[in-house]
C-alpha cells in the first residue's frame, strides 16, 4: 500500500463558527433569511440534450451491465452476489437473489427483456417466510434491497406483474415485527425463524431510511399499516430534539426512543435519514410540513456549521460533528451522496444557495476519483480546512486517503447524475465517460467486474465481490446520464437510496412551510447500547464505524 495514506494526524478541530469562511457564512445567513414559502422549481434542466456522444457511452455501460450479469448468471445465479474471482458467489443478504431482484429496475430500464423475464420468473418463487442462510435479517437492506427493488420492477413494467407485489407483502410481514409494542422505531434486525429482533440498537438510516419502500407498498395493495409504521418512524426522529437544529443524531435505541449518543454525520450510519426527508416529502405530496421542514433546517445547520474549504482546491466538504461537540474533516463515498440529495431538495425549496452548494459539493467528491491513479475515489477520506496541512497527497489534491479501497459504491456517481439533470453541463458527461473508461480498465476481469483494494495503485490487487448495488445503482446512474433525459425524469420519478425509481405525483406547488425549525428545549446527550456496524463489508480492512465513528 502506497505511502500516500496519511499519519496519525488530528483530523477535528474545536467548533467555533469564527473558523468558517467567510463566503460559507454568507450563505448560511442568506439561506436562513429566506423563509418565504416559493414555488417548487422542476427538478431537470429544461430542454436538456444530449450530445452526440452519449449514445456511444450509454451503450458502453449497457455492455458492462450485460457482461457483469452475464457473470454471475453463469457462476452466482440464484445466490446474493457474483465472486468473480474465484468463479463462486456469496450469500450476505439471506440467500433470496439479492442481485437478481437489484438489478431488476435497471434491466428494464435498459430493455433487457429476456433478463428482466427470467428475473421476474425467479422472483416470482423466492421464499421470504426464511432466510435461505443462518443470517438474520436486516430491516433496513431488505427493504432497500429487496422491499425496494420489487415494487419499482412492478412500477416500471406498468403493473404487469402483480406477483412482484404478493412477494413484496411477504417479505413486509415478516419485516414488520421490528416493530415491538407501541414502539414507534423499529430495530434493526429480526431473526425471521422467530420473528423476534436481535440487536438492542440502531441508527437513524437503520430506521428512518423505509418510508418511499413502505407507503409505495401500501399504494399497491391499500394497507395502510405499511406506510403507518414506516412514517411514524421517520416522524419520531425529526421530532426528537437534535444536537443541532436539524441533525439528528447518528444512534438510537428502539426501546426508549431516544437518540444515543450526538454525533452528527451526513455520511454512513445516518446518511439515507437525511435522504429521505425531503425524497418522502415529494413522492408522498403530504401536506404535513414536518419532512421538508426539518430536511431545510438539516441543510441550514449543516452550512453554518458542518460546512468547510480545503486549504488546497477550495474543495467544499461536510464535515462530522463528535459527541465532544468538535469537528471532525472527515469524508466518504457513503456521504457523497450529499450533493446530489441538496440539488434535488433545493430545487424542490426553489433554493439556489442549496442547489449551488450541492453543486459544489459534488465537485468535492469528484475530485476524489480524479486524483488518484485509477480515476476512481476510495472510501473514505479526509481533509485540512484551517490547521496545517500533512501530507504530500493533501498538498497536490486538497485530501487525504484513509481507506483506500473501491467497493462499487455509486455515490459519486449518483450525485453527478443529478448535477447533469439539474444543470445540462457536460462535464458531468465527461466525468461520467471518465468512470465507464476507469471501469473497463482497472475493475473488468473476463469472470466479471471487481472491487479494488487501492484506488490510487494502477496494479491494485482486486476484491473478489460484485455487490448487488453495481448492477441497481453505479450501472443505473451511468446509463441514465447518458440516456435520454425524459427517460425517468427526476420530475416524474423519486429514487429510492438503492436507485429503484418510484412513480411519482405531479409536484405541488410547494414544499414546506419555508420556515426552519426551532427546537423546544435543549438538547441533552443520552447514553444507550453500543451503535450497530454501517454498512458492514467483510473486504473492508477496518470496518467503517470505526473510522467513522469510533466509539
Amino acid at each position: 500500500m502506497p505511502s500516500l495514506n496519511q499519519p496519525p494526524v488530528p483530523t477535528r478541530d474545536s467548533f467555533s463558527l469564527a473558523m468558517i469562511v467567510p463566503r460559507v457564512v454568507a450563505l448560511a445567513l442568506f439561506l436562513a433569511s429566506s423563509t418565504a414559502p416559493t414555488v417548487a422549481d422542476p427538478v431537470q434542466k429544461a430542454g436538456l440534450r444530449l450530445p452526440s456522444s452519449a449514445a456511444g457511452h450509454r451503450d458502453a455501460v449497457k455492455q458492462i451491465f450485460i457482461d457483469s450479469y452475464q457473470a454471475y448468471r453463469k457462476f452466482a445465479f440464484g445466490h446474493d452476489d457474483l465472486s468473480p474471482l474465484s468463479t463462486s458467489f456469496s450469500d450476505g443478504r439471506n440467500g433470496w437473489g439479492a442481485s437478481i431482484v437489484d438489478a431488476m429496475s435497471t434491466m428494464h430500464i435498459m430493455g433487457l427483456n429476456d433478463f428482466f423475464t427470467e428475473a421476474v420468473n425467479f422472483s416470482s418463487h423466492i421464499d421470504f417466510s426464511v432466510s435461505q442462510t443462518s443470517d438474520t435479517v436486516s430491516l433496513f437492506e431488505t427493504s432497500i434491497r429487496y422491499l425496494g427493488g420489487l415494487l419499482s420492477a412492478y412500477e416500471l413494467s406498468d403493473n404487469k406483474f402483480p406477483v412482484l407485489v404478493q412477494k413484496a407483502k411477504e417479505v413486509a410481514d415478516k419485516m414488520a415485527f421490528a416493530w415491538v409494542g407501541n414502539n414507534d422505531i423499529p430495530f434493526g434486525f429480526i431473526d425471521f425463524s422467530t420473528n423476534a429482533p436481535t440487536e438492542t440498537s440502531s441508527n437513524i438510516a437503520e430506521a428512518g431510511t423505509l418510508s418511499l419502500e413502505w407507503s409505495t407498498l401500501t399504494k399497491h395493495t391499500g394497507n395502510q399499516t405499511y406506510a403507518d409504521l414506516s412514517v411514524k418512524s421517520l416522524s419520531h426522529i425529526a421530532n426528537l430534539v437534535a444536537p443541532l437544529p436539524g441533525l439528528a443524531a447518528q444512534g438510537i435505541d428502539p426501546t426508549s426512543g431516544d437518540f444515543v449518543g450526538a454525533f452528527i454525520t451526513w455520511g454512513g450510519g445516518s446518511d439515507s435519514y437525511f435522504e429521505y426527508l425531503i425524497k418522502h416529502a415529494r413522492l408522498s405530496n403530504t401536506n404535513n410540513n414536518l419532512f421538508a421542514d426539518t430536511w431545510h433546517t438539516a441543510v441550514d445547520s449543516s452550512i453554518k456549521n458542518l460546512l468547510r474549504t480545503s486549504t488546497v482546491g477550495n474543495h467544499v466538504y461536510l464535515a462530522d460533528f463528535d459527541d465532544s461537540q468538535q469537528i471532525r474533516h472527515v469524508g466518504s463515498h457513503l456521504a457523497c451522496f450529499n450533493g446530489g440529495n441538496w440539488i434535488f431538495g433545493g430545487k424542490l425549496l426553489n433554493n439556489q444557495t442549496i442547489v449551488d452548494i450541492g453543486l459544489q459539493l459534488v465537485d468535492a467528491c469528484w475530485n476524489t476519483y480524479a486524483s488518484t491513479a485509477t480515476g476512481i475515489g476510495p472510501e473514505t477520506f479526509s481533509f485540512i480546512s484551517a490547521d496545517g496541512d500533512f501530507t504530500a497527497f493533501n498538498a497536490k489534491h486538497g485530501f487525504y486517503i484513509t481507506t483506500p479501497d473501491y467497493i462499487l459504491r455509486p455515490e459519486v456517481l449518483e450525485s453527478n447524475f443529478y448535477a447533469f439533470r439539474a444543470t445540462g453541463d457536460t462535464k458531468y458527461l465527461d466525468r461520467a465517460a471518465s468512470a465507464v473508461n476507469s471501469f473497463n480498465t482497472f475493475l473488468r476481469t473476463k469472470t466479471g467486474f471487481v472491487g479494488l483494494d487501492d484506488v490510487n495503485n494502477k496494479n491494485s490487487t482486486l476484491i473478489d465481490d460484485t455487490e448487488s448495488f453495481w448492477f441497481a445503482e453505479v450501472l443505473k446512474y451511468l446509463y441514465l446520464t447518458f440516456d435520454d433525459p425524459n427517460h425517468i425524469s427526476l420530475d416524474d420519478y423519486v429514487f429510492n437510496t438503492e436507485a429503484h425509481p418510484f412513480k411519482a405525483p405531479r409536484a405541488k406547488p410547494r414544499y414546506g412551510s419555508g420556515n426552519l425549525i426551532i427546537p423546544p428545549q435543549p438538547f441533552k446527550t443520552q447514553q444507550g447500547p453500543p451503535l450497530p456496524q454501517i454498512s458492514p463489508n467483510r473486504f473492508l480492512p477496518v470496518p467503517l464505524k470505526n473510522i467513522i465513528n469510533p466509539q
